[in-house]
């Protein structure tokens, strides 16, 4: 095993007490290892949700008394610091939903409306979660349209190569994930962005597996779309986000109709109100949103490049170590730095909800079957998988502690090693 100096790790904040913001890994004694799924939830950000309704609780938007003007305030806050977050040139780029599915739904079925026409075609790649291909299946469906799959090599990669050979004419959107939740790879979405737009053809950017672990720009990357949630990057569940240029969002029609989404109604007439309001519908999630913005802020006070740092060094711990362990074989590249987190894995002869159940008998969670990847897993020729994915919070305890256990379930499942 290649030597882990673990003396290497900036001393820049103290792992115990980070840990100690974290009431859940204070009050539990499993390794939480499923990060990719969710994450947990720093102090800081249960406060600012309970501050919110115990200080500020009022329909935003709705009232002309103080309360319902500081709940306002407070939801537009939030967007304003996701704005700056993600670098979007204005608030009006920034829609909130309830998480990146409902983000994806949003763009493929109203952008969809206005792009696609028959015989159209649609490139997803096939690592994608079915949070971003089954949406763009079904708008193939309403339009005639056709989807076609840009697939990856035996280690996860897509190249620009591979996606100049998948469009054509016809391609009017390819959607892809930046960075896998099963190989935990990041695609070249700068790269890919331009090739894009050579043939004026729109990007969709997933980036729930990576706008909680690396700085994205949305305006350096060009995307057209991107889609995170909030619950995988220390905010609440039921809050995330969309961000859309706003040439594209100025033409797609409203996802959902119904209150504060529009600027006047008569019995004949609706003029819908201006963005980013126009997408959202109904009473708001506002202490989802000022939940997600000091999420932001306790990320930025820690910074990416300790984050990054640090979870690529638990990553190459748990990496080295599982490439010991007979019958262990991981999924993607044979580089850790190429994984970000997240190790996909089988082991010889037992099925992976088993391994997950004995992995929870020692206490240690992970994550097992196909991950919302199915497509991806049958292109694997495997029908589900284990999956390790790593936060910042983790420690080097907490991964020997999963490597031995796991070094342990052929043994556990009766084989002799």
């Amino acid at each position: 095993m290649p030597d882990i100096n673990q003396n290497e790790w900036k001393n820049k904040w103290n792992i115990e007490d980070i840990r100690r913001d974290f009431p859940l890994l204070q009050n539990t004694d499993y390794a939480y290892l499923d990060n990719a799924a969710t994450s947990q939830k720093p102090t800081a950000v249960l406060d600012a949700v309970r501050d919110f309704y115990e200080k500020k609780n009022a329909n935003p938007f709705r009232g002309l008394y103080p309360l319902s003007e500081a709940a306002t305030e407070a939801y537009e806050n939030a967007r304003w610091i996701v704005k700056d977050f993600i670098n979007a040139k204005s608030t009006e780029e920034i829609i909130f939903t309830r998480n990146a599915s409902e983000s994806l739904n949003l763009i493929a079925y109203s952008l969809g409306s206005v792009l696609f026409r028959p015989d159209d075609e649609i490139v997803v790649s096939i690592a994608e979660h079915h949070s971003n291909m089954l949406p763009w299946r079904q708008a193939a469906e309403r339009a005639g349209a056709k989807i076609v799959y840009l697939e990856c090599d035996e280690n996860g990669a897509f190249t620009e190569e591979m996606l100049r050979a998948v469009l054509t004419d016809r391609t009017r959107l390819v959607a892809i994930t930046q960075v896998s939740n099963v190989f935990g790879r990041k695609n070249d979405i700068k790269r890919f962005a331009e090739v894009c737009h050579e043939k004026d053809i729109v990007i969709v950017a997933d980036g729930a597996q990576s706008v909680p672990h690396m700085a994205v720009d949305v305006q350096d990357l060009d995307v057209d779309f991107l889609a995170f949630s909030g619950h995988k990057m220390l905010a609440p569940d039921g809050i995330g986000v969309l961000y859309g240029k706003k040439k594209w969002l100025k033409k797609m029609p409203p996802f959902l109709s119904g209150g504060e989404m529009i600027e006047s109604v008569t019995c004949d007439k609706v003029i819908y109100a201006e963005l980013p309001h126009k997408f959202e519908a109904g009473t708001v999630n506002a202490g989802g949103a000022v939940g997600l913005g000091e999420a932001i802020r306790y990320i930025q006070r820690l910074g990416f490049d300790w984050i990054e740092e640090r979870e690529q060094q638990l990553t190459a711990l748990a990496y080295s170590r599982m490439k010991e362990i007979p019958g262990v074989h991981v999924f993607g590249s044979e580089n850790p730095a190429d994984h970000h987190g997240i190790l996909t894995f089988t082991v010889d002869g037992v099925h992976p909800h088993d391994v997950s159940e004995i992995l929870s008998a020692s206490k240690i969670a992970v994550r097992a079957g196909h991950h919302c990847a199915q497509p991806l897993m049958q292109h694997l020729k495997v029908g589900s998988t284990t999956r390790v994915s790593l936060a910042f919070y983790n420690t080097e305890e907490e991964i020997l502690r999963f490597t031995k256990a796991l070094a342990q379930v052929r043994r556990n499942m009766g084989y002799g090693e």
